[in-house]
Protein backbone atom coordinates (compact mmCIF):
# COMPACT_ATOMS: atom_id res chain seq x y z
CA UNK A 1 0.00 0.00 0.00
CA UNK A 2 1.55 3.37 -0.95
CA UNK A 3 1.06 7.25 -0.81
CA UNK A 4 0.13 7.11 -4.50
CA UNK A 5 -3.35 8.82 -4.80
CA UNK A 6 -5.67 8.16 -7.84
CA UNK A 7 -8.98 10.85 -8.92
CA UNK A 8 -11.73 9.32 -10.55
CA UNK A 9 -10.86 10.28 -14.35
CA UNK A 10 -10.53 12.89 -17.08
CA UNK A 11 -13.09 14.59 -19.78
CA UNK A 12 -12.80 15.98 -22.54
CA UNK A 13 -15.44 16.49 -25.36
CA UNK A 14 -15.37 18.33 -29.23
CA UNK A 15 -18.74 19.22 -31.30
CA UNK A 16 -18.45 19.87 -34.47
CA UNK A 17 -15.17 19.73 -35.66
CA UNK A 18 -14.27 17.14 -39.04
CA UNK A 19 -11.11 16.08 -37.18
CA UNK A 20 -12.88 15.18 -33.62
CA UNK A 21 -11.27 12.21 -32.65
CA UNK A 22 -7.69 13.26 -33.05
CA UNK A 23 -8.49 15.99 -30.81
CA UNK A 24 -10.34 14.24 -28.37
CA UNK A 25 -7.09 11.71 -28.81
CA UNK A 26 -5.01 14.81 -27.90
CA UNK A 27 -7.10 16.68 -25.18
CA UNK A 28 -7.00 12.82 -23.02
CA UNK A 29 -3.30 13.19 -23.60
CA UNK A 30 -3.29 16.60 -21.71
CA UNK A 31 -5.56 14.95 -19.08
CA UNK A 32 -3.73 11.42 -19.05
CA UNK A 33 -2.46 12.72 -15.14
CA UNK A 34 -6.04 12.44 -13.69
CA UNK A 35 -6.11 8.54 -15.28
CA UNK A 36 -3.61 6.11 -16.00
CA UNK A 37 -5.69 3.06 -16.01
CA UNK A 38 -8.11 2.64 -18.72
CA UNK A 39 -9.11 5.56 -21.36
CA UNK A 40 -11.63 5.98 -24.11
CA UNK A 41 -13.23 7.52 -26.93
CA UNK A 42 -16.98 7.54 -28.30
CA UNK A 43 -17.11 9.32 -31.89
CA UNK A 44 -20.07 10.56 -33.42
CA UNK A 45 -20.73 10.75 -37.72
CA UNK A 46 -24.17 12.37 -36.94
CA UNK A 47 -26.04 9.11 -37.10
CA UNK A 48 -24.20 6.59 -35.84
CA UNK A 49 -21.78 6.29 -32.52
CA UNK A 50 -18.19 4.04 -32.57
CA UNK A 51 -16.36 3.97 -29.86
CA UNK A 52 -12.97 2.34 -28.65
CA UNK A 53 -11.51 1.98 -25.34
CA UNK A 54 -8.52 -0.12 -23.54
CA UNK A 55 -6.82 -0.33 -20.64
CA UNK A 56 -3.79 1.53 -20.01
CA UNK A 57 -1.77 5.23 -21.36
CA UNK A 58 -4.10 7.24 -23.89
CA UNK A 59 -0.93 6.12 -26.46
CA UNK A 60 -1.37 2.60 -26.00
CA UNK A 61 -5.51 2.35 -26.39
CA UNK A 62 -5.50 4.68 -29.58
CA UNK A 63 -3.16 3.91 -32.52
CA UNK A 64 -3.62 5.39 -35.69
CA UNK A 65 -5.59 2.77 -36.78
CA UNK A 66 -8.25 3.07 -34.45
CA UNK A 67 -8.56 6.50 -34.47
CA UNK A 68 -8.74 6.34 -38.30
CA UNK A 69 -12.08 4.08 -37.73
CA UNK A 70 -13.37 6.75 -35.65
CA UNK A 71 -14.94 9.12 -38.41
CA UNK A 72 -17.65 12.05 -37.26
CA UNK A 73 -17.41 15.28 -36.22
CA UNK A 74 -18.52 14.73 -32.60
CA UNK A 75 -16.75 13.01 -29.46
CA UNK A 76 -16.22 12.44 -25.69
CA UNK A 77 -13.31 10.78 -24.30
CA UNK A 78 -12.17 9.78 -20.97
CA UNK A 79 -8.89 8.68 -18.68
CA UNK A 80 -10.01 6.79 -15.96
CA UNK A 81 -8.54 5.63 -12.05
CA UNK A 82 -11.33 3.65 -10.30
CA UNK A 83 -12.35 4.72 -7.34
CA UNK A 84 -16.10 2.91 -7.83
CA UNK A 85 -15.52 -0.53 -9.67
CA UNK A 86 -12.82 -2.77 -10.36
CA UNK A 87 -9.70 -1.85 -12.55
CA UNK A 88 -10.98 -4.37 -15.91
CA UNK A 89 -12.11 -3.09 -19.26
CA UNK A 90 -15.72 -3.33 -19.11
CA UNK A 91 -15.53 -0.42 -16.56
CA UNK A 92 -13.80 1.53 -18.76
CA UNK A 93 -15.62 4.46 -20.03
CA UNK A 94 -17.22 6.20 -22.16
CA UNK A 95 -19.84 4.37 -21.48
CA UNK A 96 -22.27 3.49 -24.40
CA UNK A 97 -25.87 2.24 -25.01
CA UNK A 98 -28.58 2.06 -28.06
CA UNK A 99 -31.96 2.09 -26.57
CA UNK A 100 -35.50 3.32 -27.98
CA UNK A 101 -34.53 6.99 -28.30
CA UNK A 102 -31.49 6.49 -30.29
CA UNK A 103 -27.62 6.06 -28.94
CA UNK A 104 -25.92 7.97 -26.41
CA UNK A 105 -22.51 7.75 -24.61
CA UNK A 106 -21.40 8.98 -21.07
CA UNK A 107 -18.64 9.81 -19.37
CA UNK A 108 -18.56 10.50 -15.57
CA UNK A 109 -15.63 12.28 -13.09
CA UNK A 110 -16.72 12.17 -9.63
CA UNK A 111 -18.46 9.64 -7.03
CA UNK A 112 -22.06 8.74 -6.67
CA UNK A 113 -23.07 8.53 -2.96
CA UNK A 114 -26.12 6.88 -3.47
CA UNK A 115 -25.46 5.25 -6.23
CA UNK A 116 -25.46 1.69 -5.15
CA UNK A 117 -29.27 2.40 -3.86
CA UNK A 118 -30.54 3.70 -7.37
CA UNK A 119 -28.61 0.66 -8.38
CA UNK A 120 -31.05 -1.52 -6.09
CA UNK A 121 -33.94 0.07 -6.91
CA UNK A 122 -33.12 -0.13 -10.63
CA UNK A 123 -32.69 -3.99 -10.70
CA UNK A 124 -35.39 -4.64 -8.81
CA UNK A 125 -37.32 -3.65 -11.66
CA UNK A 126 -35.98 -5.38 -14.33
CA UNK A 127 -32.45 -3.24 -15.09
CA UNK A 128 -29.14 -5.60 -15.64
CA UNK A 129 -26.26 -4.26 -15.33
CA UNK A 130 -23.08 -4.56 -17.32
CA UNK A 131 -20.34 -2.73 -14.86
CA UNK A 132 -19.99 -2.32 -11.64
CA UNK A 133 -19.32 1.76 -12.03
CA UNK A 134 -21.71 4.09 -10.74
CA UNK A 135 -21.53 6.09 -13.58
CA UNK A 136 -23.92 3.27 -15.05
CA UNK A 137 -26.47 4.56 -12.94
CA UNK A 138 -27.25 7.50 -14.85
CA UNK A 139 -27.67 5.54 -18.03
CA UNK A 140 -30.37 3.29 -16.33
CA UNK A 141 -32.36 5.89 -15.19
CA UNK A 142 -32.09 7.98 -18.51
CA UNK A 143 -33.48 4.96 -20.44
CA UNK A 144 -36.69 3.95 -18.08
CA UNK A 145 -39.64 4.17 -20.32
CA UNK A 146 -41.36 7.60 -20.78
CA UNK A 147 -42.96 9.62 -23.63
CA UNK A 148 -41.00 12.80 -22.75
CA UNK A 149 -38.44 14.75 -24.28
CA UNK A 150 -34.94 13.74 -23.70
CA UNK A 151 -34.02 17.26 -21.63
CA UNK A 152 -36.77 16.40 -19.53
CA UNK A 153 -35.71 12.82 -19.20
CA UNK A 154 -32.02 14.29 -18.50
CA UNK A 155 -33.01 16.21 -16.06
CA UNK A 156 -34.88 14.17 -14.06
CA UNK A 157 -32.45 11.84 -14.10
CA UNK A 158 -29.81 14.05 -12.63
CA UNK A 159 -32.18 15.32 -10.08
CA UNK A 160 -31.88 11.70 -8.56
CA UNK A 161 -28.35 10.98 -8.06
CA UNK A 162 -26.11 12.87 -5.05
CA UNK A 163 -22.65 13.07 -4.82
CA UNK A 164 -19.75 14.63 -7.50
CA UNK A 165 -20.51 14.28 -10.79
CA UNK A 166 -19.06 16.04 -13.74
CA UNK A 167 -19.83 14.71 -17.03
CA UNK A 168 -20.17 14.93 -20.67
CA UNK A 169 -22.69 13.19 -22.49
CA UNK A 170 -22.98 12.50 -26.12
CA UNK A 171 -26.37 11.80 -28.48
CA UNK A 172 -25.92 11.64 -32.48
CA UNK A 173 -25.45 15.36 -33.17
CA UNK A 174 -25.59 16.86 -29.61
CA UNK A 175 -22.79 17.18 -26.70
CA UNK A 176 -23.83 17.61 -23.03
CA UNK A 177 -21.98 19.09 -19.92
CA UNK A 178 -23.06 18.49 -16.60
CA UNK A 179 -21.58 20.16 -13.44
CA UNK A 180 -23.04 18.76 -9.91
CA UNK A 181 -24.66 21.43 -7.74
CA UNK A 182 -21.66 21.87 -5.25
CA UNK A 183 -18.92 21.93 -8.13
CA UNK A 184 -16.51 19.15 -6.83
CA UNK A 185 -15.07 18.11 -9.69
CA UNK A 186 -13.87 20.92 -12.49
CA UNK A 187 -15.16 21.23 -16.36
CA UNK A 188 -14.28 23.95 -18.48
CA UNK A 189 -16.14 25.07 -21.69
CA UNK A 190 -13.77 26.26 -24.89
CA UNK A 191 -14.16 27.00 -28.25
CA UNK A 192 -11.73 25.90 -31.13
CA UNK A 193 -12.86 28.11 -33.74
CA UNK A 194 -16.44 27.33 -34.73
CA UNK A 195 -16.09 24.18 -32.48
CA UNK A 196 -17.07 24.04 -29.05
CA UNK A 197 -14.88 22.16 -26.22
CA UNK A 198 -14.94 20.50 -22.82
CA UNK A 199 -12.95 19.09 -20.62
CA UNK A 200 -12.12 18.85 -16.95
CA UNK A 201 -8.88 21.22 -17.14
CA UNK A 202 -7.28 24.19 -19.35
CA UNK A 203 -4.46 21.95 -20.12
CA UNK A 204 -6.58 20.03 -22.66
CA UNK A 205 -7.78 23.35 -24.16
CA UNK A 206 -3.84 24.84 -24.41
CA UNK A 207 -2.86 21.85 -26.60
CA UNK A 208 -5.44 21.52 -29.40
CA UNK A 209 -5.05 26.08 -29.02
CA UNK A 210 -8.72 25.96 -28.35
CA UNK A 211 -9.91 29.15 -26.25
CA UNK A 212 -10.74 29.30 -22.69
CA UNK A 213 -14.75 30.84 -22.79
CA UNK A 214 -15.37 29.93 -19.22
CA UNK A 215 -15.87 27.43 -16.79
CA UNK A 216 -19.02 25.30 -16.10
CA UNK A 217 -21.13 26.36 -13.17
CA UNK A 218 -21.81 24.28 -10.44
CA UNK A 219 -25.50 22.75 -10.89
CA UNK A 220 -25.46 24.07 -14.50
CA UNK A 221 -26.54 21.96 -17.65
CA UNK A 222 -24.90 22.81 -21.05
CA UNK A 223 -26.43 21.51 -24.17
CA UNK A 224 -24.65 22.14 -27.44
CA UNK A 225 -26.30 21.29 -31.07
CA UNK A 226 -27.14 22.75 -34.25
CA UNK A 227 -28.49 25.68 -32.67
CA UNK A 228 -25.89 26.87 -30.35
CA UNK A 229 -24.79 26.18 -26.66
CA UNK A 230 -27.75 26.59 -24.06
CA UNK A 231 -27.59 26.15 -20.29
CA UNK A 232 -29.99 25.38 -18.54
CA UNK A 233 -30.08 25.36 -14.02
CA UNK A 234 -32.58 22.12 -12.63
CA UNK A 235 -30.98 21.93 -9.48
CA UNK A 236 -31.75 23.40 -6.14
CA UNK A 237 -29.07 26.32 -4.77
CA UNK A 238 -26.68 24.61 -2.58
CA UNK A 239 -23.58 25.23 -0.85
CA UNK A 240 -20.63 24.99 -3.15
CA UNK A 241 -18.05 22.57 -2.24
CA UNK A 242 -15.06 22.70 -4.46
CA UNK A 243 -12.64 19.94 -4.24
CA UNK A 244 -9.31 21.57 -2.58
CA UNK A 245 -6.98 19.34 -3.54
CA UNK A 246 -7.42 19.44 -7.38
CA UNK A 247 -5.00 22.92 -6.40
CA UNK A 248 -2.87 20.76 -3.97
CA UNK A 249 -2.14 17.38 -6.02
CA UNK A 250 -4.73 16.40 -8.90
CA UNK A 251 -4.72 19.11 -11.49
CA UNK A 252 -1.48 20.17 -13.35
CA UNK A 253 -0.25 23.47 -12.89
CA UNK A 254 -0.38 25.12 -15.77
CA UNK A 255 -4.00 24.79 -15.71
CA UNK A 256 -6.62 27.02 -14.50
CA UNK A 257 -9.33 25.26 -12.07
CA UNK A 258 -12.43 26.82 -10.40
CA UNK A 259 -11.00 30.16 -11.72
CA UNK A 260 -7.77 30.17 -10.22
CA UNK A 261 -3.89 29.65 -11.84
CA UNK A 262 -3.00 26.27 -10.16
CA UNK A 263 0.68 26.79 -9.60
CA UNK A 264 0.27 29.90 -8.34
CA UNK A 265 -2.00 27.85 -5.62
CA UNK A 266 0.37 25.83 -4.76
CA UNK A 267 3.00 28.23 -4.55
CA UNK A 268 1.62 30.37 -2.22
CA UNK A 269 1.12 26.95 -0.73
CA UNK A 270 4.79 26.47 0.10
CA UNK A 271 5.06 30.54 0.91
CA UNK A 272 2.71 29.74 3.78
CA UNK A 273 4.53 26.60 4.87
CA UNK A 274 7.58 28.41 5.26
CA UNK A 275 5.95 31.14 7.39
CA UNK A 276 4.42 28.40 9.76
CA UNK A 277 7.54 25.97 9.60
CA UNK A 278 10.14 27.82 9.46
CA UNK A 279 14.01 26.06 9.93
CA UNK A 280 17.27 26.44 9.14
CA UNK A 281 18.53 24.64 6.39
CA UNK A 282 21.20 24.45 3.54
CA UNK A 283 18.30 23.70 0.53
CA UNK A 284 14.96 22.65 0.13
CA UNK A 285 13.92 20.15 -2.67
CA UNK A 286 10.86 19.12 -4.01
CA UNK A 287 9.19 15.53 -4.44
CA UNK A 288 8.49 16.19 -7.94
CA UNK A 289 6.27 16.99 -9.56
CA UNK A 290 3.65 17.68 -7.50
CA UNK A 291 5.58 19.12 -4.36
CA UNK A 292 7.61 21.77 -7.24
CA UNK A 293 5.23 24.61 -7.12
CA UNK A 294 5.03 24.41 -3.10
CA UNK A 295 8.98 24.17 -2.91
CA UNK A 296 9.74 27.03 -5.33
CA UNK A 297 7.31 29.40 -3.10
CA UNK A 298 9.00 28.09 -0.01
CA UNK A 299 12.17 28.99 -1.12
CA UNK A 300 10.92 32.31 -2.32
CA UNK A 301 9.60 32.76 1.61
CA UNK A 302 12.47 31.98 3.38
CA UNK A 303 15.73 32.53 1.06
CA UNK A 304 17.22 29.31 1.26
CA UNK A 305 18.18 28.05 -2.23
CA UNK A 306 16.08 25.05 -4.51
CA UNK A 307 17.84 22.68 -5.32
CA UNK A 308 17.25 19.64 -7.61
CA UNK A 309 17.50 16.74 -5.29
CA UNK A 310 15.12 14.35 -6.52
CA UNK A 311 15.43 12.89 -10.09
CA UNK A 312 11.76 11.38 -11.33
CA UNK A 313 11.24 8.90 -13.66
CA UNK A 314 8.65 9.79 -16.31
CA UNK A 315 8.60 6.51 -18.05
CA UNK A 316 8.06 4.55 -15.22
CA UNK A 317 4.57 2.55 -15.58
CA UNK A 318 2.79 0.64 -13.38
CA UNK A 319 2.24 -2.86 -15.22
CA UNK A 320 5.63 -3.71 -15.57
CA UNK A 321 6.27 -3.07 -11.82
CA UNK A 322 4.01 -6.06 -10.75
CA UNK A 323 6.75 -8.65 -11.48
CA UNK A 324 9.26 -7.29 -8.62
CA UNK A 325 6.45 -6.87 -5.67
CA UNK A 326 8.66 -8.93 -3.30
CA UNK A 327 11.21 -5.85 -3.55
CA UNK A 328 9.58 -3.63 -1.17
CA UNK A 329 11.83 -0.13 -2.62
CA UNK A 330 11.49 -0.84 -6.40
CA UNK A 331 8.33 1.07 -7.03
CA UNK A 332 9.73 4.07 -5.18
CA UNK A 333 13.71 3.69 -6.38
CA UNK A 334 12.49 2.97 -10.36
CA UNK A 335 10.23 6.51 -9.91
CA UNK A 336 12.52 8.75 -7.93
CA UNK A 337 16.31 8.53 -7.84
CA UNK A 338 18.16 11.24 -5.04
CA UNK A 339 21.01 13.46 -6.49
CA UNK A 340 23.46 12.27 -4.47
CA UNK A 341 26.33 14.91 -4.69
CA UNK A 342 23.85 17.68 -4.06
CA UNK A 343 22.53 15.86 -0.69
CA UNK A 344 25.74 14.44 0.73
CA UNK A 345 26.48 16.48 3.87
CA UNK A 346 23.31 19.01 3.44
CA UNK A 347 21.03 20.13 6.01
CA UNK A 348 17.81 19.57 3.57
CA UNK A 349 13.68 20.42 3.40
CA UNK A 350 12.05 18.22 1.33
CA UNK A 351 8.58 19.44 0.17
CA UNK A 352 5.60 17.34 -1.15
CA UNK A 353 1.99 17.66 -1.37
CA UNK A 354 0.32 15.07 1.22
CA UNK A 355 1.06 11.70 3.37
CA UNK A 356 -1.51 9.59 3.32
CA UNK A 357 -0.75 6.62 4.31
CA UNK A 358 3.17 7.00 4.46
CA UNK A 359 4.94 4.12 3.54
CA UNK A 360 5.94 5.33 0.15
CA UNK A 361 7.05 8.57 1.70
CA UNK A 362 9.13 6.82 4.39
CA UNK A 363 11.06 4.84 2.10
CA UNK A 364 11.65 8.32 -0.03
CA UNK A 365 13.05 9.71 2.55
CA UNK A 366 15.14 6.69 3.84
CA UNK A 367 16.58 7.18 0.07
CA UNK A 368 17.81 11.07 1.02
CA UNK A 369 19.20 10.06 3.82
CA UNK A 370 21.42 7.19 2.35
CA UNK A 371 22.24 9.38 -0.28
CA UNK A 372 24.21 11.78 2.76
CA UNK A 373 21.98 14.48 3.71
CA UNK A 374 22.81 14.99 7.51
CA UNK A 375 19.19 16.18 8.54
CA UNK A 376 15.81 15.87 7.02
CA UNK A 377 12.91 18.73 7.22
CA UNK A 378 9.52 17.15 5.87
CA UNK A 379 7.10 20.11 4.83
CA UNK A 380 3.95 19.02 3.27
CA UNK A 381 1.49 21.54 1.52
CA UNK A 382 -1.51 20.34 3.55
CA UNK A 383 -2.98 19.56 6.52
CA UNK A 384 -2.94 16.10 7.92
CA UNK A 385 -5.41 14.02 6.12
CA UNK A 386 -7.52 12.07 8.44
CA UNK A 387 -11.32 11.31 7.02
CA UNK A 388 -11.88 9.12 3.64
CA UNK A 389 -13.43 11.27 0.91
CA UNK A 390 -16.31 9.82 -0.83
CA UNK A 391 -16.45 12.44 -3.86
CA UNK A 392 -14.10 10.60 -6.28
CA UNK A 393 -11.11 10.72 -4.51
CA UNK A 394 -9.68 7.08 -2.87
CA UNK A 395 -8.54 7.73 -0.02
CA UNK A 396 -8.43 4.53 2.16
CA UNK A 397 -10.57 3.97 5.19
CA UNK A 398 -9.85 5.93 8.65
CA UNK A 399 -7.67 2.92 9.84
CA UNK A 400 -5.04 3.12 6.70
CA UNK A 401 -4.69 6.93 7.24
CA UNK A 402 -1.65 8.03 9.03
CA UNK A 403 -2.80 10.87 10.05
CA UNK A 404 -5.96 9.62 11.73
CA UNK A 405 -4.28 6.99 13.96
CA UNK A 406 -1.25 8.85 14.63
CA UNK A 407 -0.22 11.97 16.35
CA UNK A 408 2.32 14.63 14.57
CA UNK A 409 4.92 13.19 16.81
CA UNK A 410 4.45 9.60 15.51
CA UNK A 411 4.40 10.47 11.90
CA UNK A 412 7.35 12.26 12.50
CA UNK A 413 9.25 8.86 14.27
CA UNK A 414 7.36 6.79 11.71
CA UNK A 415 9.34 8.81 8.56
CA UNK A 416 12.59 9.24 10.64
CA UNK A 417 12.85 12.83 9.75
CA UNK A 418 14.20 15.58 12.03
CA UNK A 419 10.96 17.57 11.91
CA UNK A 420 7.82 17.25 10.20
CA UNK A 421 5.71 20.52 9.65
CA UNK A 422 1.99 20.45 7.46
CA UNK A 423 0.21 23.55 6.56
CA UNK A 424 -2.45 25.00 8.61
CA UNK A 425 -5.56 24.59 7.17
CA UNK A 426 -6.60 28.25 7.80
CA UNK A 427 -3.19 28.17 5.80
CA UNK A 428 -3.99 26.85 3.36
CA UNK A 429 -7.52 28.16 2.66
CA UNK A 430 -5.58 31.46 2.40
CA UNK A 431 -3.55 30.30 -0.55
CA UNK A 432 -6.91 30.11 -2.60
CA UNK A 433 -7.84 33.78 -3.64
CA UNK A 434 -11.82 32.99 -4.05
CA UNK A 435 -14.27 32.35 -1.26
CA UNK A 436 -12.41 30.12 0.70
CA UNK A 437 -16.36 28.68 1.99
CA UNK A 438 -16.79 27.19 -1.39
CA UNK A 439 -14.11 24.46 -1.08
CA UNK A 440 -14.66 20.93 0.19
CA UNK A 441 -12.22 20.19 3.41
CA UNK A 442 -14.04 16.82 4.41
CA UNK A 443 -10.62 15.07 4.19
CA UNK A 444 -9.10 16.95 6.67
CA UNK A 445 -11.91 18.26 8.91
CA UNK A 446 -14.65 15.25 8.69
CA UNK A 447 -17.21 17.74 7.67
CA UNK A 448 -18.80 16.16 4.49
CA UNK A 449 -20.82 18.86 2.62
CA UNK A 450 -23.26 16.37 1.32
CA UNK A 451 -25.49 14.62 3.92
CA UNK A 452 -25.94 11.19 3.17
CA UNK A 453 -28.66 9.96 5.73
CA UNK A 454 -30.17 7.03 6.74
CA UNK A 455 -28.89 3.74 5.08
CA UNK A 456 -26.79 5.41 3.09
CA UNK A 457 -25.05 7.05 5.67
CA UNK A 458 -24.54 3.44 7.38
CA UNK A 459 -22.99 2.04 4.27
CA UNK A 460 -20.85 5.24 3.29
CA UNK A 461 -19.30 6.08 6.89
CA UNK A 462 -18.38 2.16 7.05
CA UNK A 463 -17.45 0.87 3.72
CA UNK A 464 -14.27 -0.04 2.50
CA UNK A 465 -12.24 0.95 -0.38
CA UNK A 466 -12.75 -2.64 -2.55
CA UNK A 467 -12.93 -0.98 -5.56
CA UNK A 468 -16.74 -2.55 -5.80
CA UNK A 469 -19.66 -0.26 -6.11
CA UNK A 470 -22.17 -2.55 -3.39
CA UNK A 471 -21.01 -2.82 0.07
Amino acid sequence: MSDEIKECCGLFGIYNHPDAARLTYLGLYALQHRGEESAGMVVSDGTVLRGVKGMGLVENVFTSERLAELKGSYAIGHTRYSTTGSSQLKNAQPLQVDYSRGSLAIAHNGNLINAWLLRDELEAHGSIFQTTVDSEVILHLMARPTFRRFEEVLVDSLLRISGAFSLVILREEELIGVRDPSGFRPLCLGKFGESFVLASETCALDLIGAEHVRDIEPGEVVIINQNGVRSIKPFPETRKAFCIFEHVYFARPDSMVFGESVHMVRERLGRQLALEHPVKADMIIAIPDSGNSAALGYSHASGIPLEIGMARNHYAGRTFIQPLQQNRDFKVRVKFNPVREVLKGKRVIVVDDSIVRGTTCKARLKSIRDAGATEIHMRVSCPPIKHPCFYGIDFPTKGELIACTHTQEQIRGFLEVDTLGFVSLEGMLKAVKGDRANYCTACYTGEYPIPFGGEADKYVLERKTTGELKP
